[in-house]
């Protein structure tokens, strides 16, 4: 695995080394020692699949505080996603600053998203999939959610939005206060 920090600290993009033979390639997707080398969560306590039928569904931007705060880490299996994530670390330089990147069953890239990030995506393909692997597991009082449109991130998804859950649409906006 290639591990490329991005420009928020703790977070990376994560592309595979594919062993390549006359049957195809294989790869290391996950691996516990090289996390922790870098300082990153290694624990998979839960693994997620979200399925999603229509290009340009919006899910985001998901977070989760303490006593279930957890990393993440993202990868599409099936179709493209543009995923992004947004530092919510109030102490940390690039607080309020978001990146992204496109995720695709063709690209094979993953996306390790740190404790103290919201995270969402949106669907470049209709019947896209994506894998979680999480650091804990879930406790639903523990989960938050912002606007997708937040101007305090001022993200611009790439395509309009088809479909977005009403939780999601009844996020509040980071001025709003902690939700």
């Amino acid at each position: 695995m290639r591990f490329e920090e991005t420009r928020l600290l703790g977070a990376h993009v994560i592309d595979l080394e594919p062993i390549p033979d006359d049957r195809g390639f294989f790869a290391r997707s996950f691996c516990a020692r090289e996390f922790e080398e870098r300082g990153l969560q290694s624990v998979v306590a839960q693994c997620n699949v979200s399925f999603n039928t229509r290009k340009g569904t919006v899910r985001g931007l998901h977070f989760a505080v303490e006593p279930g705060a957890e990393a993440k880490l993202v990868r599409c299996t099936r179709g493209s996603i543009w995923d992004v994530i947004v530092d919510l670390r109030q102490d940390s330089p690039t607080y309020r600053e978001h990146v992204g990147f496109e995720l695709s069953a063709e690209n094979r890239r993953a996306l390790y998203v740190p404790i103290g990030f919201a995270h969402g995506f949106q669907t470049l393909t209709d019947d896209s999939e994506v894998f979680y692997q999480m650091s804990g597991p879930y406790v639903a009082e523990a989960h938050r959610a912002y606007r997708f449109d937040d101007p305090a991130f001022g993200i611009d998804w790439p395509l309009t939005v088809s479909a977005l859950s009403d939780r999601d649409a009844r996020a509040p906006y980071l001025g709003d206060g902690t939700p």
